[in-house]
Parts: structure tokens; C-alpha cells; sequence
């Protein structure tokens, strides 16, 4: 529906973000490619939500900030902090 839809509810040049659940996942590249075509500037997060939260950035749901570890399986718990 992002053809249809994307207009009507982001403005044309406001940038977006893409991403699935988790790596093994393409829809996110699908929509990347839509919202492109559409002329918006489009980023995809590469290894999806899980990833991201997997690595212990920060994640809020409906009650708030939730805080997780890092999971030692995606993420080096000491490595060098390129603040990035």
C-alpha cells in the first residue's frame, strides 16, 4: 500500500526508515525500493528490529523505555564506543 498510501501520510521529503523484524526478512528492501521510486529519501536498518534491540539500543513500547542487555550472540559487550 505504499504507492497508494505514502503521500497521504508523510510528507514528501521527509526521510524514512525501513526495516523488518529481523534479518531474514526483505520486505523492508521491498518498501525501500517503493518509497525510493516515490522520490523520498529512504534508509533501511539492516538486521531489522531484533537486531537493534538485540544490541541493547534503546526501545520503548506502550509503558515506556524498555531496558535490555546486550546479547552477547549480535554484540561484543566491550568494544571500542565510536558514539555513533
Amino acid at each position: 500500500e505504499i504507492v497508494e498510501r505514502a503521500a497521504s501520510e508523510i510528507p514528501l521529503g521527509t526521510p524514512v526508515v525501513v526495516y523488518c523484524w529481523g534479518p531474514g526478512c526483505n520486505g523492508s528492501t521491498k518498501a525501500a525500493l517503493q518509497f525510493s521510486r516515490l522520490g523520498y529519501e529512504v534508509r533501511e536498518l539492516i538486521g531489522g528490529f531484533e537486531y537493534w534491540a538485540r544490541e541493547g539500543l534503546p526501545v520503548v513500547d506502550d509503558h515506556g523505555p524498555v531496558v535490555r542487555g546486550i546479547d552477547e550472540l549480535t554484540s561484543p559487550r566491550s568494544s571500542i564506543d565510536c558514539d555513533c
